[in-house]
């Protein structure tokens, strides 16, 4: 059903030096290939460029493919469930994971935040159709390096033999091929996918078979509540006997886009885990450490998915804190980390001329991540938008200048070790 352990040690070695070079897809870049009449050349533009070319890594493409162990039919395999357990304990149990993000977790930003305590990662979306038919995107759109493990690639799809020629390109590269039944938003309604193929139970039901019954590694699934807990549970049980081998459960419904209006129902996803047997992750209001606790505490969720709290704040899982999460607390627990945000935008760059992307994505990371500083220097801000061509040397200049101007603005650290233990 999925790899062997020795087999993976072997396909692990023979990848070592490999590092397949692409990007993240753009939701406009989706659109227009949804419809082939309107379709474009979006990396003909400035933002969609890569903001480097560095050497030391290769396309999909060109990378060797390395020999695999035997497929299983889920059919014969009494003992899914186990191979389940056996599978995520052989990657460690991570228990804080990068959620996906369209155009915001590629593999800069994730080596970021695996640099600060990550201990998996899921890619951006990708579209399964897309991927199989258009080499450009394949080479730009999905990225990894030996490094980034564990890993899940994740497609949004609505066909199973689309998807299963899409994930069959990536799985020798990934820990578990992700199909996306969460996205809520209006592209995802025209598409046909994420969500609101919650209102076709059996085409999920048939595309989660179709990977589990042809992949050499396991199948993961992430999925957003029904507004009738029952209806929910039906779900859960239904993906897990389709071969869904790991669930993530997003805490909201479908309609509940706004994370900061809608609170994510823990309740709910403890539910999920109580109903199924294979492992299952909790996705909604986290924040920052404490939150990580009490969620996997409330539910008792084998880890936990943080996405919008991670784009302001990528060391969010080594339990730092922006100034905001600071003063939720008691401030005099908290000191000053030595560590801010301009600090990780540094970082952040850095990593991007090693592992380019396009500008797009530089571009949106530094607003999130320097929200708080631009607030202050509105200017600054005006004058990166105004840059219709962004260089690593302009940019390095900009948090310079926001430095000068503002001083620090730190992330703070617990004066104890009482946080760390928590996850000890």
């Amino acid at each position: 059903m999925w790899f062997w352990p020795p087999l993976l040690s072997l396909i692990r070695k023979r990848n070592r030096h490999c590092c397949i070079n692409s990007n993240s897809f753009s939701s406009s870049y989706m659109a227009a290939s949804l419809h082939p009449s309107g379709a474009s050349e979006p990396y003909d533009e400035p933002e969609e460029r890569l903001c480097a070319t560095a050497g030391g890594s290769s396309s999909l493409n060109e990378s060797a493919s390395p020999v695999l162990a035997p497929v299983v039919s889920l059919l014969e395999c009494g003992r899914r469930v186990e191979r389940a357990w056996e599978h995520w304990r052989r990657l460690g149990s991570p228990r804080l994971i990068v959620a996906p993000m369209v155009d915001n977790s590629e593999l800069p930003f994730r080596m970021l935040c695996r640099k600060y305590g990550a201990e998996a990662a899921y890619t951006p979306m990708l579209h399964s159709r897309i991927f199989t038919e258009n080499e450009k995107y394949r080479s730009l759109e999905f990225t990894t390096c030996k490094e980034d493990r564990p890993l899940f690639v994740q497609f949004c799809a609505n066909d199973p033999n689309v998807l299963l020629e899409a994930a069959k390109r990536v799985e020798s590269y990934c820990d578990y091929v992700d199909i996306n039944f969460g996205c809520p938003q209006r592209i995802a309604r025209r598409g046909n996918y994420g969500a609101f193929l919650m209102d076709n139970l059996p085409l999920i039901k048939s595309l989660v078979e179709k990977l589990a019954n042809n992949l050499h590694v396991p199948v993961s699934c992430k999925v957003r509540i029904f507004p009738d807990l029952k209806d929910t549970l039906a779900y859960a049980t239904m993906l897990e006997e389709a071969g869904c081998a790991l669930l993530a459960v997003h805490g909201r419904t479908r309609d509940e886009k706004d994370g900061k209006k809608f609170r994510a129902d823990w309740d709910a996803i403890k539910a999920v885990k109580n109903a199924v047997r294979i492992p299952v992750l909790a996705n909604g209001n986290i924040r920052h450490l404490d939150d990580v606790h009490s969620c996997l505490m409330h539910t008792g969720a084998e880890g936990v998915l943080s996405a919008e709290s991670l784009l302001e704040n990528p060391a969010l899982f080594s339990g730092l804190r922006t100034a905001e999460w600071k003063d939720d607390s008691d401030n005099n627990s908290f000191k000053d980390a030595g560590l801010d945000q301009a600090d990780l935008v540094e970082e952040y760059l850095k990593l991007c001329e090693r592992y380019p992307v396009p500008w797009r994505m530089v571009r949106s990371h530094v607003h999130k991540m320097l929200g708080d500083w631009f607030s202050i220097q509105p200017h600054v801000r005006q004058e990166l938008n105004s840059q219709s061509k962004l260089t690593f040397e302009w940019l390095y200049e900009m948090v310079n200048k926001l430095r000068n101007l503002n001083g620090r603005s730190p992330l703070y650290e617990r004066r104890s070790a009482i946080c760390d233990s928590l996850f000890t």
